[in-house]
């Protein structure tokens, strides 16, 4: 269900305190990440300096006041979407990954959705022709992970499944990729 007082927007400097925060979150208690130490607020700011000279979309969702997890007179960053250059070569380059992380108390509004979705349509103003998702999940899971099913819902396709990748908190990690294609192959 997405309500719509959202507020779906480019990513600021401000913003990377919360951005921090939500990520550990994802990074302490759970397999949806490989990173295993939180990066700190100023790594988020590179990180979001590095977006803007590479002029790759970095969004955040605000929720207003009056959400239980927004601030009394203020809006909240509730989750983020970005993208990275899917691998370092040059001809990766017109290739990138997306993340997407909601903060645990906002999930279930939409926010997901609205950030994917915002983040495909900023990248298809661009050069960048293929977007890969490289999602977490656990050896023989009988149902796709909320991940997977927002990737799906926005055109994304399976393309590949790599087995036991990753070792994290005791056990060994799946990860699915997925991939869409923003422009037909010219």
């Amino acid at each position: 269900m997405s309500d719509p007082g959202i507020t779906v927007r480019p990513a600021e400097d401000d913003d990377a305190e919360r951005i921090a925060d939500v990520f550990a979150g994802y990074v302490l208690a759970s397999i949806a990440t490989f990173v295993e130490d939180p990066p700190s607020a100023s790594a988020w700011g590179e990180r979001l300096a590095d977006a803007r000279e590479h002029k790759l979309p970095f969004l955040v969702a605000d929720l207003p006041d009056g959400h239980a997890s927004a601030p009394p007179g203020g809006l909240r960053v509730a989750g983020f979407a970005a993208c990275t250059r899917f691998r370092p070569h040059a001809a990766y380059r017109y290739t990138v990954e997306d993340s997407v992380y909601i903060a645990p108390e906002a999930t279930g509004r939409g926010l997901g959705g609205r950030l994917l979705a915002a983040l495909v349509e900023d990248l298809s103003h661009t050069e960048i022709r293929q977007v890969v998702a490289v999602i977490a999940t656990l050896p023989g899971a009988r149902h796709d992970t909320p991940s997977i099913v927002l990737h799906r819902r926005l055109g994304f396709e399976v393309v590949g499944r790599m087995p036991d990748v990753g070792y994290k908190q005791g056990q060994w990690v799946d990860t699915v990729l997925m991939q869409k294609a923003l422009h037909p192959r010219s």
